[in-house]
């Protein structure tokens, strides 16, 4: 890959966190776009709803990747219509064997109300680990080890999922210079 400013390091700054917990999954993100060491907006919208409010994903790296990669999830999940799990390896496989998919650089976690997953490049599709009683925590980003940690400390207390989410991107924000404090939050219910 060609060295140049905004390269392989510099699109992927973020925090994305993804939380299941007592009938609830929630996804949420950041909203701050840097290149290199320069912030050049600070309310993108890294989190949606796909499959007509069906499944909620969030993404880090690249924006125009990680649309494209939304797109053909989208495209597969019309093909596979409530298969998430599917509908991901089945994009997986393509990202992984697509000369043009290959390149793409960004990182996705997607949920419905059955499964919570991370999707990379690599050709990976993880479950998160489940803690006592079914929950579990994900993140992905330069600030998702910080929120995931913070999540997993969380997991044991009486807040619910999205106040787990937020709490842990406030304290990412509060660790990680790529993330701030604009977030975007969406859930849905989960089995």
């Amino acid at each position: 890959m060609q060295d140049h400013p905004a390269g392989r390091d510099g699109w992927h700054a973020t925090t994305i966190v993804m939380v299941r917990k007592d009938g609830r999954t929630v996804i949420g993100g950041d909203g701050q776009v840097s290149i290199g060491q320069t912030i050049v907006k600070g309310n993108a919208r890294k989190v949606r709803r796909l499959a007509k409010g069906e499944v909620i994903g969030g993404f880090a790296g690249a924006t125009a990747d990680a649309f494209t990669l939304f797109e053909r999830l989208e495209s597969k999940l019309e093909q596979y219509p409530g298969q998430l799990m599917r509908a991901c390896v089945e994009l997986a496989k393509d990202w992984r064997t697509d000369r043009y998919l290959r390149r793409l650089e960004a990182m996705m976690l997607v949920a419905d109300k059955e499964a919570s997953l991370v999707l990379t490049g690599t050709g990976d599709v993880l479950e998160p680990e489940a803690a006592e009683g079914g929950a579990s925590v994900m993140g992905i980003g330069s600030g998702g080890n910080y929120a995931l940690a913070a999540g997993r400390a969380l997991l044991a207390t009486d807040l619910d999922a999205e106040a787990i989410a937020r709490r842990a991107l406030q304290i990412a924000s509060e660790i990680c210079v790529y993330t701030n404090g604009n977030f975007v939050i969406e859930s849905i219910a989960s089995r």
